[in-house]
């Protein structure tokens, strides 16, 4: 079957089976390791495994040991204060119109098997040389094997008068990485009928280094339906909106066959860079950069920010992390550098790929085959980790460039097989990225039955 029908059929069940499978929750706080519950927690507990951290990663991890069947209950436990678990990838659906972000949560109980024990409790410290971590609420918990898979905190704070800008309903400022702030985006984006646009994107690590610049090309895109934006090369003073990309890379983006496309597509439609620009501070309707030369300012009437991430301070300040705060491991095989009985991938991890969900369906099979062979009697790991990650780039409604790639950012191009480009914006991409890839996150991925790429996983 032609690979634009197998996707298609593809996206179709996964359309109609979201219907029916995707409901709406009233609001709460999205995922924090800064909450803390008040469940009881034993004094002192052992298990085989702990797993810190009930996202993307801890979920898929957790549930692909305990389909291992090696296992009894309660052998396995999770660490996550959070009440809610979210499929971040697609807030930028949610900041593009196309889904409501109630949509795209559950219950993180829910999601948790009834043989995994789960402690909703924040972490406070980790002492590896004791095999221990100790919780929040003064509880101790030790283990055979520790991973450490609690993703990386969003800093609001690290720009000066952002919060307050974000927080504001009638500012135009807004920001697709928090639960709180990300349906305040297409806010902004409809009601602005002219003046200047800038879309931020910082120096240093953030979760998806493409979504800065997708929700950027999504309110083009609305703007240009609204007859607010005539795409131009070299920009057009006669349309109404002006748009700029400030990031704080050299480059669109940091895999080069991908970023040169991008740097076309930007030049096509008459989008301004402002490359190396950091934005330290919002001062009112001036956005305030770190530039090459010095500072720079800049007015806007509408501007979306993605703050500075980095390291949550349990993981920073213990003995796991690295001069940057992640947690030290082994490139290929996912082992802490150090502590044998230690490991970590996704957001927290110090392996040096982009940031995404795509990521762990590639870190966790190898993670959990390694973890296992340690348990069952010292054996070295197997060095299975290539560095492959994902970012499905909206570059309209409708397209998708579908950016696949490996350690150095060499391209690992699924659909290449087909004699497809994936630097070409495609709307069979497009059906993966809006339909397939949330249906799938929540129907196999978290339950640890989904490999990306490779498919369906026993």
């Amino acid at each position: 079957m032609a690979p634009g029908r197998v996707l298609a059929r593809q996206a179709a069940g996964a359309a109609a089976a979201g219907r029916h499978s995707l409901t709406k929750h009233t609001p709460a706080s999205y995922r924090s390791f800064a909450s803390i519950s008040q469940s009881p927690v034993s004094p002192a507990r052992n298990h085989r495994v702990v797993v810190v951290g009930g996202g993307s990663a801890g979920l898929a991890i957790s549930h692909q040991l305990l389909r291992s069947g090696r296992f009894a209950q309660d052998d396995i436990a999770i660490v996550d204060p959070a009440e809610w678990h979210h499929y971040q990838p697609g807030w930028t659906l949610v900041g593009g119109g196309l889904k409501d972000k109630e949509q795209l949560r559950r219950p993180l109980a829910s999601l948790v098997d009834p043989k995994l024990k789960l402690y909703s409790e924040p972490v406070s410290s980790f002492s590896p040389d004791d095999n221990s971590v100790l919780l929040g609420n003064g509880s101790t918990l030790t283990y055979d094997q520790l991973v450490v898979v609690p993703g990386i905190k969003v800093d609001l704070n690290s720009i000066k008068g952002l919060p307050e800008a974000v927080s504001n309903p009638d500012s135009n400022v807004s920001c697709i990485y928090t639960y709180e702030t990300v349906d305040k985006t297409f806010k902004t984006i409809q009601r602005l009928r002219g003046g200047q646009a800038i879309f931020t994107q910082p120096a240093g690590v953030i979760k998806c280094a493409g979504a800065p610049q997708k929700i950027m090309w999504l309110a083009l895109d609305h703007w240009k339906r609204a007859g607010l934006y005539q795409p131009q090369q070299g920009g057009s003073s006669s349309s109404p909106i002006q748009i700029a990309f400030a990031t704080g890379l050299p480059v669109m983006f940091g895999v080069p066959k991908y970023s040169a496309a991008l740097e076309a597509l930007r030049q096509a439609r008459g989008v301004e860079g402002l490359f190396s620009h950091d934005l330290v501070e919002v001062d009112g309707e001036t956005a305030v950069f770190a530039g090459p030369d010095g500072p720079v300012r800049r007015r806007f009437d509408l501007l979306h920010v993605v703050p500075k991430m980095g390291a949550h301070a349990f993981v920073k300040q213990s003995p796991l992390a690295n001069e940057a705060g992640f947690v030290d491991v082994d490139d290929a095989t996912l082992r802490h550098k150090r502590y044998a009985n230690v490991w970590s991938a996704g957001d927290a991890s110090s392996l040096p790929t982009s940031k995404t969900a795509a990521a762990i369906t590639a870190q966790a099979p190898v993670l959990v085959r390694n973890l296992l062979r340690a348990l069952e009697g010292g054996a070295e790991p197997h060095p299975g980790y290539d560095g492959y990650t994902s970012c499905p780039l909206l570059t309209e409604y409708g397209k998708v460039m579908l950016a696949e790639f490996k350690y150095g950012g060499v391209p690992q191009e699924t659909f290449a097989r087909f004699g497809w480009d994936q630097a070409t914006p495609r709307r069979a991409f497009y059906h993966l990225k809006k339909d397939f890839f949330p249906w799938v996150y929540y129907k196999s991925m978290v339950k640890g039955t989904w490999g990306g790429p490779k498919g369906w996983i026993n």
